[in-house]
C-alpha cells in the first residue's frame, strides 16, 4: 500500500462569483443626496465635492483607504520597521442613481457604467430628516428608495441579458449549437431569476454556471453592504423610525446582507478634532464610536480578499490575495520571479507569533514549539499568515532568457 500524502493543509477553493484578482473595487451607490458623497469624504479624509444638489458628483472618485488591523499593528510595534506598507481598499464614489436610470434618465447609463466596474457595493440608505436637504423623490422613505435603486440595477441586467441571449439562443434552439447550451441554459437561470425581481447573488449557482456568469459580470451579482445613514442624534441613541422598515425591506429582499449603521454628520463631526482629548471627549458625550473601521473592514470581505504578511527590521506589509489563493500566487504578489521560482512558503500564524511575545528569540520559541512550518505548493494561504518564500532566484531569468 503505498503512504498516505501529507496533510499540506490544501483546501478546494470554492467557486468565486466575481471578477478574479487583487485590485478589486468597492462602489458607494444610492440616490442623490443620501450622504454618498460625505460618507466618501469622511471614509477617505478627501475633499470630493459634497454639495446640497443631484448630480454634484458627475466623475467618480476613487480613492484608496488603509484597511485597519491590530495584526499589523502588532507587527509594526514589535519590529519597529523602516517600511510600513498596509492593505488598502478602493473605494469608488459614484454619483446618484434616480428612477428611470437605467433608460438613461438623470445621469444614469454613464454611472450604471461605473457601477459595473465596481466589484462589490455599498448602498446608502437615507435614514436622516431635514428639510436643507433636499431629497430627490420630494420626502425621505427609505423603503421606496431601496425598491427604487434595487430596480434600476435589476432592470440594467435585463437590458443587458436581452442583448446577449439572442445570439446564444438562435445558435442552440435553431443552430443545434452544443457547445454554448450549457451558457444557453445558465443564463436563461438568471433571466428567469431577474424576471421574479430577484438578484443574481440571491440565486443558487453551481461551479460551472459560476463560470459563465463571470464572463458576463452583472450588476446584481455584486456583494452588497447596506450602509444605513442617521442623524447624529439618531445614531448616538442606536433609535430611528425608519429601522424596522428598512429592516423588514431587508429581510424580505436580500435576506442575511450586511446592514451597518452610521452617521455622516458624526463622522464629520469627528473628523474635525485635531486632538485625541477632543476626539475621545466627543465619543463619550454621544456614547457611541465611530462605524468607519466596522464598514471598511466589511468591505474588504465583501470583495473575497485576504492579506498575508511579510514582516522584518525593513518592512512590514500586508499583502492582499484573493481568498482561496495558494502559496505560489501569494509569492507572484511579492515579485513574479518569486512564483516562477518557487520552492515553498515557511510559515506561521499570527496568534502564535503574539503569543510568543515581546523578544528577541521569539521566532525561535515559535520554531521550538513546531508552529513554525513549511508547507508545499497545494498550501491554501489563511488570512494573517506570516509568511518566508523561498525561491530560486535563477528561475525568472531562465524563464525570461527562453
Amino acid at each position: 500500500m503505498p503512504p498516505k500524502k501529507k496533510d499540506d493543509g490544501a483546501k478546494a477553493a470554492p467557486a468565486f462569483l466575481g471578477r478574479i484578482g487583487t485590485n478589486l473595487k468597492i462602489g458607494i451607490v444610492g440616490l442623490p443626496n443620501v450622504g454618498k458623497s460625505t460618507f466618501f469624504n469622511v471614509l477617505t479624509k478627501s475633499s470630493a465635492t459634497a454639495e446640497n444638489f443631484p448630480f454634484c458628483t458627475i466623475d467618480p472618485n476613487e480613492s484608496r483607504v488603509p484597511v485597519p488591523d491590530a495584526r499589523f499593528e502588532f507587527l509594526c510595534e514589535h519590529w519597529q520597521p523602516a517600511s510600513k506598507v498596509p492593505a488598502f481598499l478602493n473605494v469608488v464614489d459614484i454619483a446618484g442613481l434616480v428612477k428611470g436610470a437605467h433608460e438613461g434618465k438623470g445621469l444614469g447609463n454613464a454611472f450604471l457604467s461605473n457601477i459595473s466596474a465596481c466589484d462589490a457595493i455599498y448602498h446608502v440608505i437615507r435614514a436622516f430628516p431635514g428639510e436643507e436637504v433636499v431629497h430627490v423623490e420630494g420626502d425621505v422613505d427609505p423603503s421606496r428608495d431601496l425598491d427604487i435603486i434595487h430596480e434600476e440595477l435589476r432592470l440594467k441586467d435585463i437590458e443587458y441579458l436581452n442583448k446577449h441571449m439572442d445570439n446564444i439562443e438562435r445558435a442552440v434552439l435553431r443552430g443545434g449549437d452544443k457547445s454554448k447550451k450549457h451558457e444557453y441554459e445558465t443564463l436563461k437561470k438568471v433571466r428567469e431569476a431577474l424576471e421574479s425581481s430577484k438578484w443574481v447573488r440571491n440565486i443558487t449557482f453551481d461551479a460551472k454556471e459560476i463560470d459563465v456568469l463571470n464572463n458576463h459580470l452583472f450588476i446584481t451579482a455584486k456583494p452588497v453592504i447596506y450602509l444605513v445613514n442617521l442623524s447624529e442624534k439618531d445614531y448616538s441613541r442606536k433609535k430611528n423610525k425608519w429601522l424596522p422598515k428598512i429592516k423588514e425591506w431587508i429581510d424580505t429582499n436580500d435576506a442575511g446582507a450586511t446592514v451597518i449603521l452610521f452617521s455622516g454628520e458624526f463622522e464629520s463631526n469627528l473628523l474635525d478634532f485635531t486632538s485625541d482629548e477632543e476626539r475621545e471627549k466627543y465619543l463619550k458625550e454621544h456614547n457611541a464610536q465611530s462605524a468607519l473601521e466596522k464598514i471598511i473592514v466589511n468591505g474588504y470581505k465583501a470583495l473575497g480578499l485576504i492579506y498575508f504578511f511579510t514582516s522584518g527590521k525593513d518592512e512590514v506589509r500586508a499583502w492582499t490575495i484573493q481568498r482561496g489563493a495558494k502559496a505560489p500566487q501569494a509569492a507572484g504578489r511579492i515579485h513574479t520571479d518569486m512564483e516562477k521560482g518557487f520552492i515553498m512558503p515557511e510559515c506561521m500564524a499570527f496568534n502564535d507569533f503574539k503569543e510568543a511575545g515581546f523578544r528577541s528569540e521569539t521566532f525561535y520559541i515559535i520554531q521550538a514549539a513546531g508552529k513554525y512550518k513549511q508547507k508545499g505548493r497545494e498550501y491554501v494561504v489563511e488570512d494573517g499568515d506570516i509568511l518566508f518564500i523561498k525561491f530560486n532566484a535563477g528561475a525568472g531569468l531562465t524563464a525570461k532568457k527562453k
